[in-house]
C-alpha cells in the first residue's frame, strides 16, 4: 500500500502562489498531443419544431447485396447503362460519412428537395463501405438502398464506377417532372 504525501496547507499553498506571480509562462510550437475527443451527438427535436423532412422516408425489409442496382420500369436500359458506367456525370455530390442514421435520413431528403428544386439529372450520394460501423456492415448503404427506392423523383440508381467511390457510393437519376 502506498502513501500518498500529506496535502499541502494554507499557508504553503499561499507561499507557492505569491512566488509564482510574477511567472511568465513558457512558449513553445510544438503541436498540443492528440487527444480522441467524443463523437457529436445530435441534439433532441425541441417541442414545436418544424417536422423533419426525412420523416416520409421509412425503413423496408429489402436484402442489400454488394452492388446496389434499382430502375424504374420506363427507364431505357442505355440511359441506365451509361449511368452504371459513369458516363452521365453527376451534378452535385453528397457525403453521408459518420452520419448517424437519423441525420442521414434528414440530409438525404433535403438533398433530394434541393436537386429537384434546381432540376438536376444525376446526383452522386457517398455512403461508405460500412467499415467504421459496428460489425463493419454497411449500414447507411443499406438505408440509401431503402429510402431511394421510396422516392418518386428518383428514376434509377447504382453503385458507382470504383474511380468514384465504387460500392461505398451511388449514382441516382433522378426525374426533371414537377410532381402533381
Amino acid at each position: 500500500m502506498s502513501k500518498r504525501p500529506p496535502a499541502p496547507d494554507d499557508d504553503e499553498t499561499e507561499l507557492f502562489r505569491r512566488e509564482m506571480a510574477s511567472a511568465t509562462p513558457l512558449r513553445h510550437d510544438r503541436a498540443e498531443p492528440f487527444r480522441r475527443r467524443l463523437p457529436p451527438v445530435p441534439l433532441p427535436p425541441r417541442p414545436g419544431q418544424e417536422s423533419d423532412p426525412g420523416d416520409d422516408l421509412r425503413d423496408l425489409n429489402i436484402e442489400t447485396g454488394d452492388e446496389l442496382l434499382f430502375m424504374r420500369p420506363g427507364v431505357q436500359n442505355r440511359l441506365f447503362q451509361e449511368l452504371r458506367r459513369g458516363h452521365l456525370p453527376p451534378q452535385e455530390s453528397l457525403d453521408l460519412h459518420g452520419l448517424r442514421v437519423a441525420e442521414a435520413r434528414s440530409t438525404l431528403a433535403r438533398f433530394l428537395a434541393y436537386a429537384r428544386h434546381h432540376r438536376l439529372r444525376v446526383v452522386h450520394i457517398i455512403h461508405g463501405k460500412g467499415f467504421g460501423s459496428e460489425g463493419r456492415q454497411p449500414i447507411l448503404k443499406q438505408k440509401v438502398n431503402q429510402w431511394l427506392r421510396q422516392r418518386r423523383e428518383v428514376l434509377a440508381f447504382c453503385s458507382a464506377p470504383r474511380f468514384d467511390g465504387g460500392m461505398g457510393a451511388v449514382y441516382v437519376l433522378l426525374s426533371r417532372k414537377a410532381e402533381p
